[in-house]
């Protein structure tokens, strides 16, 4: 088990001195109503990423971008998406109300709709880990995070963004991919919040028990290993993808490897806690608001 995490830990941290290429081109992504009060905009950028059977690919990721009045620079964090079953939907992730919150606090925000989601098609989806009986995380992990490492990239070389006050947030595989990236160490990243990180779900044919979960008690340990800063967990006890047990499983693989990971299970939270992120904003936000208050990000004063 102890070698086998520590060879992950090698791949990955090899792996993060190896730069995602990328381009800036004006996004042709369809736009839905844009939201002017927090200055939306959108963009995309080509990233090369490598599929679970090592074929390179190179695809758009498109990014949603908002930001407070002024020119800043701000503190900034990027918003990650998880992966719902008809990946078309929504043509791009745009997380409005939760990036609303984020601007507030004085943020400019990035949300990426990573390859194979969205208007730009499902194909290559480089985040098919596989069977169920047979799952690759390591490679699920390292395309999202090459991804997410590359809209990082992109955002810390505008004008208006603080490239040395980074935050990371994610639900579900967009969780698991935010702790991913936080052990590849990004410059200037402060903070992160995982809300129900994890991945290999599917709460209709087996509720709150993901495929070959102790493959992700691995991973999770494999990330605490080089993890460096603190992070906030989120979970819920009805989590209809990921049971709070595996929730406090993962959480202690990663601190017992060495990861800084403050883990909160809530109380059931409609019938499917694993909406919280998208549907309780009410609940999270002062427990987010207390998380950024102590790390690093005190709330803008009026």
């Amino acid at each position: 088990m102890r070698r086998s995490v520590l060879r992950l830990a090698m791949l990955l941290m090899t792996a993060a001195w190896i730069p995602s290429s990328y381009a800036v081109r004006p996004s042709s992504a369809a736009a839905s109503s844009f939201a002017a009060d927090i200055h939306e905009s959108v963009t995309d950028i080509a990233v090369s990423v490598n599929e679970r059977s090592g074929r390179a690919v190179t695809a758009k990721v498109v990014i949603t971008q908002f930001k407070p009045d002024g020119d800043g620079p701000f503190p900034f964090v990027l918003l990650n998406h998880g992966r719902a079953p008809n990946r078309a939907q929504p043509p791009r992730f745009q997380l409005t109300q939760q990036a609303r919150y984020f601007v507030q606090r004085g943020f400019a925000v990035f949300v990426p709709t990573r390859i194979g989601y969205g208007a730009l098609g499902t194909e290559p989806d480089p985040e098919n880990a596989g069977p169920c009986k047979a799952k690759n995380y390591a490679s699920i992990a390292q395309a999202a995070s090459d991804e997410i490492l590359a809209v990082i990239a992109y955002a810390a070389r505008l004008p208006y963004v603080d490239a040395q006050r980074l935050l990371l947030v994610g639900q579900s595989v967009g969780g698991y991919s935010t702790v991913a990236t936080v052990a590849r160490n990004p410059a200037g990243l402060i903070a992160a919040i995982n809300f129900a990180g994890g991945s290999g779900g599917d709460p209709k044919t087996r509720p709150g028990e993901p495929c070959e979960a102790d493959k992700l008690d691995q991973m999770f340990a494999n990330f605490g290993l080089t993890s460096k800063v603190p992070m906030l967990w989120l979970y819920t006890e009805n989590d209809q993808h990921f049971s709070a047990q595996h929730g406090r499983a993962w959480h202690a693989a990663f601190i017992n490897a060495g990861g800084q990971a403050e883990l909160k299970v809530l109380p059931p939270f409609g019938r499917d806690g694993h909406r919280l992120f998208s549907a309780g904003l009410d609940i999270w936000q002062p427990l987010v608001s207390h998380f950024l208050d102590e790390h690093g990000f005190p709330a803008q004063k009026k």
